[in-house]
């Protein structure tokens, strides 16, 4: 249990750091604070494991459609809905969500590249 709650907790580290870094590259994306940035993280996690499913397949005929590009702007909504929810988090408007959901999605698949199954932190050296 104790390494199911830090593999949460880092994961939830990590993309919060891929949001803040989002909103320092993204014009028109800002937080209120660490604490809203913290909130937002969480947030984000509970709807792209609640909402996002559902959403995905409601419109699977349209990302089938469009190779999955449509995906991006399903990625961009589940970010707009954190964004319309949570008071400390603001987007400009859908250019806003969709870099940013672009960005926080490949700062968050960089991190996690780096979290074991378990939450924890995996260096492998290479002795050639």
């Amino acid at each position: 249990e104790v390494y199911e709650m830090q593999g949460f907790l880092v994961r939830l580290l990590i993309t919060a750091f891929a949001m803040w870094l989002a909103s320092v590259i993204v014009p028109g994306m800002s937080f209120s604070g660490g604490w809203a940035l913290f909130w937002a993280a969480l947030l984000l996690g509970i709807v792209n494991a609640l909402v996002r499913p559902l959403v995905v397949l409601l419109t699977l005929p349209l990302t089938i459609l469009t190779l999955g590009i449509f995906l991006l702007v399903v990625n961009a909504a589940m970010l707009g809905l954190v964004a319309a929810v949570l008071d400390g988090f603001q987007l400009a408007g859908f250019w806003s969500a969709l870099f940013g959901s672009v960005l926080i999605s490949i700062f968050s698949a960089v991190g996690s590249n780096f979290i074991g199954p378990s939450g924890h932190i995996e260096v492998i050296v290479r002795r050639d």
